[in-house]
């Protein structure tokens, strides 16, 4: 597998409720790598999916460039809705510790939604917004893989994982299966 330079990427940071604090991994991520882009909600305390996914929907199409998205909570629900209603140029999506639809009334709404793009689910043991037995339920409706990353919570800044190393070789891993995947295509 090739080696790829995330600062080289567009990758999209989707916090979930109530955005993500500096000590949280998405933050620590973009302090990394600055030219990761983060979708903001105007009331990141307000989980209102078609605003969120609007939202979302007018960062990405801010660029033609193959997009990654590093989502986290309800910000992985937008994703998931987002890339149902065709979201253009998304080519992975790494959807961490995913808030359960039902909590928040989406069940129906996000049954139905698939992903095109790659994508991985990776839950928590003991997550408290979504068991791991439901987030692999559910990455598997999405058609996304799921990896669970052991006893972290939420997989937040209260999680204690710093910079969260595991889910930056994640994405790296994703980036370069996609740009491996682009390479043969454009040999055949």
């Amino acid at each position: 597998m090739q080696i790829c330079n995330l600062s080289e990427q567009r990758v999209l940071i989707v916090p979930g409720l109530y955005g993500s604090e500096a000590a949280h991994w998405q933050s620590r991520w973009q302090r990394l790598y600055p030219s990761f882009e983060r979708v903001d909600q105007d009331d990141p305390a307000t989980p209102d999916l078609e605003v969120w996914t609007e939202r979302f929907l007018q960062v990405l199409r801010r660029s033609t460039r193959p997009t990654f998205v590093a989502a986290h909570s309800f910000g992985a629900l937008t994703t998931i809705n987002a890339a149902a209603q065709g979201a253009p140029n998304l080519v992975g999506a790494l959807l961490v510790a995913p808030a359960d639809p039902d909590k928040f009334g989406l069940t129906e709404v996000l049954r139905v939604r698939s992903l095109a793009a790659p994508s991985l689910v990776v839950g928590s043991l003991s997550d408290p917004w979504m068991t791991s037995e439901r987030a692999r339920m559910w990455a598997g409706i999405w058609g996304a893989d799921f990896l669970s990353a052991g006893d972290l919570g939420h997989i937040n800044a209260e999680s204690g994982i710093g910079d969260w190393p595991l889910g930056l070789s994640l994405l790296g891993k994703m980036v370069a299966e996609a740009q491996s995947i682009f390479q043969n295509h454009i040999r055949t």
